[in-house]
């Protein structure tokens, strides 16, 4: 069993607790099938979530990490991992979707202690978003828990960066938004001054191969990159890619029902080699 220790992550910025500012969630088809694989993969327990049956709460210890709910078949979408973006009026943010080609697939709806929708950038790229309208009942994640980093790859990165920038109000001037910067050819959202995602140019979408199509995609850490592989493997889960980086190692893979998220091995995301 593997999985993010308890200690202190050393980079980018945390996703979870009430402050956060995204969240990241699992929807696919068999709730108890999922929670299986990922305590076995992830080193998770769960407990159940408000939303009703169908949803749980992933947890590394007591801090939360990720939710999971089996709505793919009811809203008819892929099995995916999705990273939900925290906005303060999820209306606004939703017609700023629309406005700008972007596709608003459900909602927005109540959806927990606020009201969410899920959504597609004008590439194709599934996320979500969400505001929160009750307080928050337990208190935000320490600092130091980073529990995943996200990656969009999508055809141009400049472009999909103005279009989340005026959707979510990235670099707006606004106190506690996210910031941008450029990297080469690539963009960089940082919070707080911490690394919270990288977008990649080069996606095609109508390409068969659902790593070249536009898309987020999920990074875990994990202190054994390879143990990792082997518990996937071992509880029905497949290896899709596997690279090395220069100090450490990052792997893909696809859970039992078709979920697609990625491993990375520590040492590499502490020295900033997480992309």
């Amino acid at each position: 069993m593997t999985g993010s220790p308890p200690g202190r992550a050393p980079t980018p910025a945390p996703l979870t607790g009430s402050a956060a500012p995204c969240w990241v969630n699992l929807m696919t088809r068999d709730l108890g099938s999922a929670q299986e694989f990922y305590t076995a993969v992830l080193g998770w327990t769960f407990r159940p979530a408000k939303l009703g049956q169908e949803f749980s709460v992933a947890r590394r210890g007591d801090v939360p990490v990720a939710g999971i709910g089996a709505v793919a078949t009811a809203y008819r979408v892929a099995v995916a991992w999705t990273p939900y973006f925290a906005v303060t009026d999820v209306d606004a943010a939703a017609s700023r979707i629309r406005e700008r080609s972007g596709t608003v697939a459900v909602g927005p709806m109540a959806l927990g202690k606020g009201r969410g929708a899920l959504a597609a950038d004008r590439d194709g790229a599934v996320f979500g978003i969400w505001e929160r309208i009750e307080p928050a009942t337990s208190p935000p994640a320490p600092d130091g828990h980073s529990h995943a980093w996200l990656r969009l790859h999508t055809r141009n990165a400049f472009d999909a960066a103005i279009f989340y920038g005026e959707v979510l109000d990235w670099a707006s001037g606004r106190p506690g938004c996210c910031e941008v910067s450029y990297d080469k050819d690539e963009v960089i959202v940082e919070c707080d001054g911490r690394r919270l995602a990288r977008i990649s140019s080069g996606a095609v979408e109508a390409a068969p191969d659902p790593l070249v199509r536009p898309h987020w995609q999920v990074h875990f850490p994990v202190t054994d990159v390879p143990a990792t592989v082997a518990a996937a493997r071992e509880h029905g889960g497949s290896l899709v890619e596997q690279r090395t980086l220069p100090h450490g190692s990052e792997a893909t893979l696809l859970d039992p029902d078709g979920g697609l998220f990625t491993v990375s091995d520590l040492r590499g995301l502490a020295a900033d080699e997480f992309g």
